[in-house]
């Protein structure tokens, strides 16, 4: 079994940069440490990124998601829109809207606007998601060309609980309909599994690893390849059990 590629050299913000931009092109997928992330994401911030305690306590916050067809209740989202505007300027936080997927690519929950509770402001406000924000658009950019985007962050946490597994992607392997997908681990919790599984147009598994540390990071050309996430289960079944995630999705504007 092929298992993602990993960055491993010695730290170096524009090799990474060009590591990251070789793997997609050919492999479409990555998965980079926490190590990584962190070291890359402080060169862009001019600060250290890692202990964040604003950003990351932010998902403590999140509300129940009302849309889940399978009528779960496990699951617990807040939801913004950023946007760039050609090739210089930073992503701009855009009114609120609610989040919108065709059936085509969302067959359990898509075919109606979803309205989501707002990320709040500790977390817009945070020099991390500024870090990470830059870091897609300048990955992305560079890669496709293209310099105007629409950009979607999803804060995420699944639960576990009462013997019912979690379920990170309850409409199965899939698509998002967009260029680009950045998923950043926040926190596990008491639980197993939660296998990322990357599969081709073929429905050939291409891929499996999972994100286990807090800044661990997989990326997607979402054009390219299918991803999903294997559910996850309770250890201590007397202990709270989640996945707390961020997603970032980059689709190019019309």
């Amino acid at each position: 079994m092929k298992t993602a590629a990993l960055i491993d050299s010695h730290f170096d913000p524009a090799l990474v940069f060009a590591e990251i931009q070789d793997i997609l092109s050919t492999k479409d997928f990555l998965y980079l440490k926490s190590t990584r992330v962190i070291d890359l994401l402080s060169s862009i911030a001019g600060t250290r990124i890692g202990n964040d305690q604003l950003f990351l306590d932010s998902w403590n916050s999140l509300e129940e998601d009302q849309y889940m067809a399978d009528g779960g209740r496990y699951r617990k989202r807040r939801h913004a829109i950023f946007a760039t505007h050609g090739s210089i300027g930073a992503p701009v936080l855009m009114p609120y809207q609610p989040h919108y997927q065709t059936l085509d690519y969302n067959s359990m929950n898509g075919g109606i606007a979803r309205y989501f509770a707002p990320i709040l402001v500790d977390l817009l406000n945070s020099r991390t998601l500024s870090a990470l924000l830059d870091f897609g658009n300048r990955l992305f950019s560079r890669i496709s060309g293209n310099h105007s985007w629409h950009i979607e962050l999803h804060q995420f946490r699944i639960e576990a609980r009462d013997g019912q597994k979690g379920n990170p992607t309850p409409e199965g392997v899939h698509r998002d309909g967009v260029e680009f997908v950045i998923v950043v681990m926040i926190k596990r919790v008491n639980i197993e599994s939660g296998a990322t599984r990357i599969f081709n147009q073929d429905n050939q598994l291409l891929g499996e690893f999972t994100l286990l540390n807090t800044f661990d990071m997989a990326i997607v050309n979402d054009k390219k390849v299918y991803h999903g996430v294997t559910p996850i289960t309770q250890l201590d079944p007397d202990e709270e059990a989640y996945r707390d995630v961020l997603v970032i999705t980059f689709r190019r504007k019309d």
